[in-house]
C-alpha cells in the first residue's frame, strides 16, 4: 500500500528518496510527495497525484535540494485522491510528516486541535499526527520526546517519520501496526516502508518492532521500546537480489511471474525434498517436536493467500489426517472462536506485513494456540518475526499486484507441510509416495503447462463484451476456481464468481445464459464424472461453457463449450497446475480491455491497514 522513503545524509537525497518510490511503485498509491530539509532548515515540499514521475517531473523542473527528506506514495483512506491529501502534511511550515496505516481516533484529535487553533488543509487523518507532534514540541524538549507523546494519544496503526526543520540533521519514526525498516549506511541513514526501496544505497538493515520509536541522524541510530527504554535491534544483511525496471522482455511484471513459476516453485523445493521425501529441519528448529503434537491446524489468511490456506484443507485432511480450519484474517480477529486441542496456527501472506493477519496472529497467543508457523515470501517480515516457526516461499520478489508466484509457492509449500504433518499422524506410505513424486515432476509440468498459452490467448478474445462470469470447481479445485475469479475481476474488472459446482442448482443456474461465460477446471479424477454433470446443467440452459481439463477427461469442443486441454498431472498437484491457465485468462482478457494490469485501479499490493 503506501509506501515510505527517508533519508538523513551530507548528500542532496532527492534522487535517493525519487528512486525508492519507484521500488515501491508495485505497491499500488495514487498520488505521491516528497519533503526536503537543507542544512538551514529551509523546507521544500512537493506533492502531485499520478504516478512517481509526475512527481519526478516536477522535482525536475525546479530547485529541490536538501540533505534530509521524507517521500511517500499513497493509497487513498481518508480524503479523495487530491493533491493538498497527499503526504508529506506539515504543520506550521515546522513538522512534517509521512504516514502509513490508520489514526483511527483522529476525528477526535482533529477537533481537539481545531480548538487548539490549528487549521487543517487536508481532509486525512494524518495531518492530526502533524499538528499534535507540532503541539507537544510547543511544551519543550525535543523532537524525539514530542513524537514519543504523541504516540501516547493515538489509536490505530502507523509507521510514521517525522522531521522538524528547525532541527534539521535528524528524524524521528515510530510504529505501530505498520513496517519501517531502517537501512543503515556510511555516515548516512535511511528510512523506509518496504526494505526494497534502499537495495541500491544499503544491504545493512534494522526493522523495528511494534511499539519502536527510533531517532536517526546521519551517524547514528537510537531506538526505544514501547515504554521509552533503548534498546538494540539486531542489524540484518539482506541479500534480497531486485530490479524493480526488469521485466524480462515481458509486457507486463504479471505474464513474467506467470513464467517464473516453474523456476521460482524449483527454488521452492530445492534442498527440502528428496526422493525419500522431505529433508530434516526444513521447517525450523523444534518444528518436528510442535508437529508430533498437532491434532488441529487453523489457518488465517486473506485475498489469494485465503484461496491457498482453502486448498490445504483438503489436502491437511485428506492426506495427513489432521482436522483443519480455515477463516479470513479479518473475521478471525473480530469473532469469539474456541481453541481445538494442540491446534497449530498457520498464517500466509505474500509480503508478511498483512495487518489483519498479523493482528491475527497477535490474538492468536493471546488465545492460547499450541504453536504458530507462517508461510511467507518476506524474510524479516513481522510476520516472521513474530511466529514460532517460519517457512519461506522463494518466490522472489513479486511486482505485479495481482498475486501469481507467491500463491503457487504457497500451495507447494502446504504439500510439504502436509508431509511433515502427516509423518506424525498418519499418512499412508502410498500417499507419502504420491506426494514426493508429485512435488518432484511440478516444475516440469508448470513449463509443459505454459505451452498451452496461445489457445487461451485466443479464447479471451471471447471476453471482450462480457461483463460477468462463473467460475466452477469440485473438492480441492473449488478454491482455484475461486482464485480463478479473483485474479480476472481484479486486473479485467468483470465481475467474476466462483461455486462448487455441485451449488450450481441452489441458485446459480438462475443466472445462466448466453451472456454468462462459465469457466471450469476439470481434471481427471474421482469428481470428473459428477462435474460432467453439473458442465450438463449449465448447456441445457443456454450457457456457454469454457473447460480447462485433463487431456484424458474426454471433453470435446463444440458451439457451446470451448475445451483448453491441460497436461495430465498427478491428483496432489492438481491444483498448483491448474492455476496457471486461469491467471493466463485473466491476463488476456485484460489486455483486451485495456486495463492497468500490473497496478489495477484501487488495489494495492501490501495490505498494510484494516
Amino acid at each position: 500500500m503506501c509506501g515510505i522513503v527517508g533519508a538523513v545524509a551530507e548528500r542532496n537525497v532527492v534522487e535517493i528518496l525519487l528512486e525508492g518510490l519507484k521500488r515501491l511503485e508495485y505497491r499500488g498509491y495514487d498520488s505521491a510527495g516528497v519533503a526536503l530539509l537543507q542544512p538551514s532548515g529551509e523546507l521544500t515540499r512537493i506533492r502531485r497525484t499520478g504516478k512517481v514521475q509526475e512527481l519526478a517531473d516536477a522535482v525536475a523542473s525546479g530547485e529541490a535540494l536538501g540533505s534530509t527528506g521524507i517521500a511517500h506514495t499513497r493509497w487513498a483512506t481518508h480524503g479523495g485522491v487530491t493533491e493538498k491529501n497527499a503526504h508529506p502534511h506539515c504543520s506550521s511550515d515546522r513538522i512534517s510528516v509521512v504516514h502509513n496505516g490508520i489514526i483511527e481516533n483522529y476525528l477526535a484529535l482533529r477537533e481537539a486541535l481545531t480548538a487548539q487553533g490549528y487549521t487543517f488543509t487536508s481532509d486525512t487523518d494524518t495531518e492530526t499526527i502533524a499538528h499534535t507532534v507540532h503541539a507537544e514540541m510547543q511544551k519543550g524538549g525535543t523532537l524525539l520526546q514530542a513524537v514519543q507523546n504523541s504516540v501516547k494519544q493515538f489509536h490505530g496503526a502507523y509507521g510514521t517519520v517525522i522531521m522538524d526543520s528547525e532541527d534539521p540533521e535528524r528524524v524521528v519514526v515510530a510504529r505501530s501496526g505498520s513496517p519501517l525498516v531502517i537501512g543503515l549506511g556510511l555516515g548516512e541513514n535511511f528510512i523506509a516502508s518496504d526494505q526494497m526501496a534502499l537495495l541500491p544505497v544499503t544491504r545493512r538493515f534494522i526493522f523495528l518492532e511494534e511499539g519502536d520509536v527510533a531517532e536517526i541522524t546521519r551517524r547514528e541510530v537510537h531506538v526505544y521500546d514501547v515504554n521509552g527504554e533503548p534498546v538494540e535491534r539486531e542489524v540484518i544483511e539482506s541479500n534480497i537480489e531486485h530490479d524493480a525496471g526488469d521485466k524480462g522482455g515481458y509486457r507486463h511484471y504479471m505474464l513474467k511471474e506467470i513464467h517464473e513459476q516453474p523456476t521460482v516453485v524449483r527454488n521452492a523445493l530445492q534442498h527440502r525434498v528428496d526422493e525419500s521425501g522431505l529433508l530434516p529441519d526444513i521447517f525450523g528448529p523444534g518444528a518436528e517436536e510442535i508437529f508430533s503434537k498437532v491434532k488441529h491446524v487453523q489457518i488465517i489468511a486473506c485475498g489469494t493467500s485465503y484461496h491457498a490456506g482453502m486448498t490445504a484443507r483438503y489436502w491437511l485432511e485428506q492426506y495427513a489426517n489432521v482436522s483443519c480450519s480455515i477463516e479470513i484474517a479479518s473475521e478471525f480477529r473480530y469473532r469469539k472462536s474456541v481453541v481445538h486441542e494442540n491446534s497449530l496456527l498457520v498464517t500466509i501472506s505474500q509480503s508478511g506485513e498483512t495487518a489483519d493477519t498479523l493482528a491475527a496472529l497477535r490474538l492468536a497467543k493471546e488465545l492460547g494456540y499450541m504453536s504458530s508457523l507462517t508461510i511467507c515470501n518476506v524474510p524479516g517480515s513481522s510476520l516472521v518475526r513474530e511466529s514460532d516457526l517460519s517457512f519461506m516461499t522463494r518466490a522472489g520478489a513479486e511486482i505485479g499486484v495481482a498475486s501469481t508466484k507467491a500463491f503457487t509457492t504457497q500451495l507447494t509449500a502446504f504439500l510439504m507441510l502436509t508431509l511433515a504433518i502427516g509423518k506424525h499422524s498418519g499418512i499412508t506410505e502410498q500417499d507419502q509416495q504420491s506426494i514426493v513424486s508429485a512435488l518432484h515432476s511440478l516444475p516440469a509440468k508448470l513449463e509443459e503447462t505454459l505451452t498451452i498459452t496461445k489457445g487461451i490467448e485466443d479464447l479471451a478474445e471471447e471476453f471482450a463484451d462480457k461483463n460477468h462470469s462463473l467460475f466452477l470447481g469440485r473438492g480441492d479445485q473449488y478454491p482455484i476456481a475461486m482464485e480463478g475469479a479473483l485474479k480476472l475481476k481484479e486486473i479485467s474488472y468483470i465481475h467474476a464468481e466462483a461455486y462448487a459446482s455441485g451449488e450450481l442448482k441452489h441458485g446459480p443456474l438462475a443466472l445462466i445464459d448466453e451472456e454468462m461465460p462459465v469457466i471450469v477446471v476439470a481434471p481427471n479424477n474421482e469428481l470428473l464424472e459428477k462435474l460432467k454433470s453439473n458442465v450438463e446443467e449449465v448447456r441445457a440452459r443456454g450457457g456457454i461453457m469454457y473447460v480447462f481439463a485433463d487431456k484424458n477427461a474426454k471433453f470435446s469442443s463444440d458451439e457451446t463449450m470451448r475445451v483448453i486441454n491441460v497436461p495430465h498431472c498427478e491428483a496432489p498437484i492438481a491444483p498448483i497446475v491448474y492455476t496457471l491457465p486461469l491467471q493466463l485468462l485473466s491476463y488476456y482478457v485484460a489486455l483486451i480491455k485495456g486495463t492497468d494490469v500490473d497496478q489495477p485501479r484501487n488495489l494495492a499490493k501490501s495490505v498494510t491497514v484494516e
